[in-house]
């Protein structure tokens, strides 16, 4: 399998979680390069038929349709046993899928490439959130980490710890989609999972990045302290730069929620001199593609702007705009800062 098949696509992974044929076929087909002609001799439909799914005429409902779109398209097995329902009946991670992890005492081998496969999709969906939603994607990222961890218990040593930060990376992605849905208790319980994985697998950036990301719930929930906490806990060990800038700059923030301001300016200096030192993606975390040095001048205005110096904030946020491309919600986010920020200087 290859990460540059028309599956590692995921607007096509988002039209199959929600089982919508018509779009299933004309994304299949915009990533695979194919007319509905050359679509036909892939899933053995007549193009009338294919033109008449495609544009709603005809809808897609016999089982043996199915079993026939779904072998001609190659659906991926990772897919194939996903529900169809937009809406997850159950959003919390599951008793079974805990104790699924384990160092396994077998020394048999496992399909690495599926993984490899899988973790190239992971990331494809995190750039694509921004523009897709995680609620859409939900379905698609929790069937690929059941498929991540049924490899785990089969593997031991190097390759077991590999598999355990996938499926960290997997239950970190859910967690943040659960808590922008609402759901705070589902979102620490999957966290709880994230952080057992990563530190059952050794994976100091990915431990300090989940510890990151509790102190960003706390702060959100009201409790700077624990956040101050938590976020210094994501510095401990010895994490690469990205991840300690990550946490360096949520301590900030909490710091900044405290009063203590000076120390909130020093942490969030410190944040963008870490973030500095890995300026190329290939060099930090495959979960933080997005924490180049405008992301960090971006975060430190945001510093700034919780210390209330709205003059900083205002030149910070008015500097890294510019250079913020390909996250439109984000960019939206810091748009709004930008006008709070420069509302407040003007009433000073």
């Amino acid at each position: 399998m290859s990460g540059q098949g028309p599956w590692a696509q995921p607007r096509l992974r988002e039209a199959w979680a929600r089982q919508d044929w018509a779009d299933i076929l004309r994304e299949y087909r915009a990533a695979a390069g194919l007319s509905q002609r050359g679509l036909e001799k892939l899933i053995g439909v007549p193009q009338p038929h294919i033109c008449a799914i495609e544009s709603g005429r005809r809808r897609v409902m016999s089982a043996d349709l199915i079993a026939r779109l779904t072998e001609g398209l190659a659906v991926p097995p990772e897919l194939t046993g996903m529900p169809s329902e937009s809406e997850p009946d159950d959003w919390g991670p599951p008793p079974e899928l805990r104790d699924r992890i384990a160092h396994g005492q077998a020394t048999g081998r496992t399909d690495l490439r599926t993984a490899d496969w899988i973790g190239q999709v992971l990331a494809q969906h995190r750039r694509a959130e921004d523009e897709v939603g995680g609620r859409t994607l939900w379905p698609v990222v929790r069937s690929q980490l059941d498929s991540v961890t049924r490899l785990i218990p089969g593997t031991t040593g190097e390759t077991a710890d590999r598999l355990m930060l996938l499926a960290a990376e997997h239950a970190h992605w859910l967690s943040w989609v659960a808590h922008s849905e609402g759901r705070t208790g589902v979102a620490l319980a999957w966290l709880d999972v994230a952080l057992g994985w990563a530190m059952d697998g050794g994976h100091q950036d990915m431990t300090a990045w989940v510890h990151r990301v509790r102190s960003y719930y706390a702060l959100q929930h009201g409790d700077p302290r624990r956040a101050e906490r938590t976020a210094q806990a994501g510095r401990v060990g010895n994490p690469s730069p990205a991840a300690a800038s990550a946490a360096a700059h949520q301590e900030a923030m909490a710091a900044a929620a405290l009063g203590d301001r000076d120390r909130a300016r020093r942490l969030s200096d410190e944040a963008v001199r870490l973030a500095a030192q890995v300026p190329d993606e290939a060099d930090r975390p495959g979960w933080l593609y997005w924490l180049d040095p405008v992301r960090a001048q971006l975060e430190a205005a945001s510093a700034a702007a919780a210390c209330h110096n709205w003059r900083a904030a205002a030149e910070g946020f008015r500097a890294g705009l510019p250079q913020l491309t390909g996250y439109p919600r984000d960019h939206a986010y810091y748009l709004a800062r930008l006008e709070d920020a420069e509302r407040r200087l003007s009433r000073a």
